[in-house]
């Protein structure tokens, strides 16, 4: 029985070294495969560039939603902006230009209120301080060149903003 023990004592440590060594090569595979779909991931979620550009459409929808006074279509606007300044954010790591983009939240905050409100004239006002800020934020991470304005013609051509009664 002595013997038995003592033949365990000396093959217990052998055992768990090669489960050890078996757990060790299953996490380095697993670690490997994780990384490989981590890389994946990153290019499949949209640059700032593209945030950017959907954030302008949605503003120039919201513009012409808004002096239409159709407030559930400029509410579902400002909800895409807010949406997509979500998807900015989650770029920090990556995108040192996203640090300033907490200067839009004032503005989007007056919107927001004009649209509760249903009040033209403030939607008017805020829907400038939200395009002044917007040039403002360009201004700061050295992107001046790229200027938005107050749409002249509706963004797209199979949309009315006119509220249907």
């Amino acid at each position: 029985m002595k013997k038995i023990a003592i033949l365990i004592l000396f093959l217990l440590p052998a055992l768990s070294c090669s489960d050890s060594d078996s757990n060790n090569a299953k996490f380095a595979q697993l670690q490997t495969e994780i990384d490989s779909l981590n890389k994946k991931i990153l290019t499949l979620q949209p640059g700032l560039g593209e945030v950017m550009s959907a954030i302008q459409l949605h503003h120039a929808k919201l513009w012409f939603a808004g002096i239409n006074e159709n407030w559930k279509l400029a509410a579902f606007e400002i909800g895409e902006i807010k949406e997509q300044l979500e998807a900015a954010e989650n770029l920090k790591a990556s995108r040192w230009e996203v640090a300033s983009l907490p200067m839009i939240y004032p503005p989007i905050d007056s919107i927001s209120h004009a649209i509760a409100s249903q009040d033209e004239n403030g939607f008017r006002g805020a829907f400038d301080f939200l395009t002044f800020t917007c040039n403002k934020c360009h201004e700061t991470n050295k992107f001046e060149f790229n200027v938005i304005a107050t749409p002249k013609a509706e963004p797209v051509v199979n949309q009315i903003f006119k509220l249907q009664k």
